[in-house]
């Protein structure tokens, strides 16, 4: 008979979880969720937190941990661009930052809902202490952005990202190329909602900075599946060819994390285990930072083997 033999699990919600709530900052807010967080070269971690205020307005908010799996808030959240486009474009919300080092600093990519659908601003940092606004990289309607750590052979960078279909909220995961971070283009479609049937069918996106392995780029992503009640997202695994990274070589289709726990299951918005960064340490063990229930943030733990298993035999 064919169907799927789940021999293990592959990600472990850490016992800590949620690691950090609206209680660990220093003044009062509603929820902390889908943040980002990196390794950096000294050995400590930082994360840029997506955090909302009150009424829902956000703010991006760095927290600092030497073990990658608690952090402490700074005293004030990030300053962010007071002109008047920012403010337009990110009218409603900044949201999910995605954070990749190359050219010898950060580059952070943030989603901005507001008078122009969905744009994503380019941030640059020496040291995720502050951030220098780029610009924007998109015309509307795109999002889940992540910049591969690596240019290609021909000197170019590669994103992934989500364009959506108009009128849906719909779409597929793509990649193309810049040869500036600004200009894009050269786009391929990397992988279909409708080819991981049942739990991405409602939709899907790139969720993490890809990791070369010795077997192509792994990345994480999120899928979304509707059903009677709610939208469920959760996380799905693939491997992609380590130089024509539009071309799928192998790719999870059941979930390697889905909502379980009561923190995954209630809050703001019930039924969410939203990933938006994946660190491999040199001995591959694997830390992964996701939002739950758009309420708390939290980290799931793993080995690079058991994700590169998932996505070879799931």
């Amino acid at each position: 008979m064919d169907y799927a033999r789940i021999d293990r699990a592959v990600l472990t919600r850490h016992p800590d979880n949620p690691v950090l709530t609206a209680a660990d900052f220093p003044v009062r807010m509603r929820a902390v969720y889908n943040s980002a967080a990196i390794k950096t070269a000294a050995g400590r971690y930082v994360m840029l937190c997506r955090v909302n205020q009150l009424n829902h307005k956000t703010l991006l908010w760095g927290a600092d941990s030497t073990d990658g799996i608690h952090f402490a808030p700074r005293p004030e959240p990030f300053e962010m661009p007071v002109d008047e486009l920012w403010q337009s474009v990110s009218r409603s919300v900044y949201y999910d930052p995605r954070i990749t080092w190359i050219d010898g600093e950060y580059k952070v990519l943030i989603a901005c809902e507001g008078d122009q659908n969905c744009r994503v601003a380019l941030f640059r940092s020496a040291d995720l202490k502050s951030l220098e606004f780029v610009n924007f990289v998109n015309v509307p309607d795109n999002r889940n952005m992540v910049i591969f750590p690596r240019k290609r052979a021909d000197g170019r960078y590669m994103r992934l990202e989500r364009p959506n279909i108009p009128g849906s909220g719909k779409g597929n995961i793509w990649l193309s190329h810049s040869p500036d971070l600004i200009h894009w283009g050269d786009s391929y479609e990397v992988l279909k909602s409708t080819d991981l049937w049942n739990f991405c069918y409602s939709g899907l996106g790139a969720s993490t900075v890809p990791f070369l392995t010795a077997e192509g780029w792994l990345i994480l992503f999120h899928g979304i599946m509707n059903n009677c009640t709610t939208r469920e997202y959760s996380v799905g695994a693939a491997l992609l060819d380590r130089d024509e990274p539009w071309k799928v070589l192998h790719c999870t289709k059941h979930p390697i994390l889905y909502p379980e726990a009561d923190y995954e299951l209630r809050g703001l918005v019930e039924h969410v285990c939203f990933p938006c960064s994946m660190i491999v340490a040199d001995d591959e063990t694997v830390l992964v930072h996701y939002g739950a229930a758009d309420t708390v943030q939290c980290v799931a733990t793993g080995r690079l083997s058991d994700l590169i298993h998932a996505c070879r035999n799931w």
